[in-house]
């Protein structure tokens, strides 16, 4: 079992930046590729980004790249989210999750998620 516990969510104007944190306790974290989903009140979970083990590789939308970065650090056991030049479309829950082998933008192929942190971004 891998337990993940998101933080640093809240409200920002749009324009600000936030970054979320991903706390990972259970199991080996270098073994799992980390995405960042988020789901709005009525839509989808949909994908944000992900990252492979050892941090080489990103992946994001179009939505949020070149504003959005994902990181980990394998020795704290944690995966970021920075966020950058937020828009109110921005705001919904965002979910950490944890999956062994390549990183995917699919949410079934992740087997661990955190409970997620709100993000509110007021126009």
């Amino acid at each position: 079992q891998v337990q993940l516990v998101e933080s640093g969510g809240g409200l920002v104007q749009a324009g600000g930046s936030l970054r979320l944190s991903c706390a990972a306790s259970g199991r080996t974290f270098s073994d799992y590729a980390m995405g960042w989903f988020r789901q709005a009140p009525g839509k989808e979970r949909e994908f944000v980004a992900a990252i492979n083990w050892s941090g080489d590789n990103t992946y994001y939308p179009n939505s949020v790249k070149g504003r959005f970065t994902i990181s980990r650090d394998n020795a704290k056991n944690t995966v970021y989210l920075q966020m950058n030049s937020l828009k109110p479309e921005d705001t919904a829950v965002y979910y950490c999750a944890a999956k062994l082998g390549s990183a995917s933008y699919y949410v079934p192929r992740y087997d661990y998620w955190g409970q997620g942190t709100q993000v509110t971004v007021s126009s």
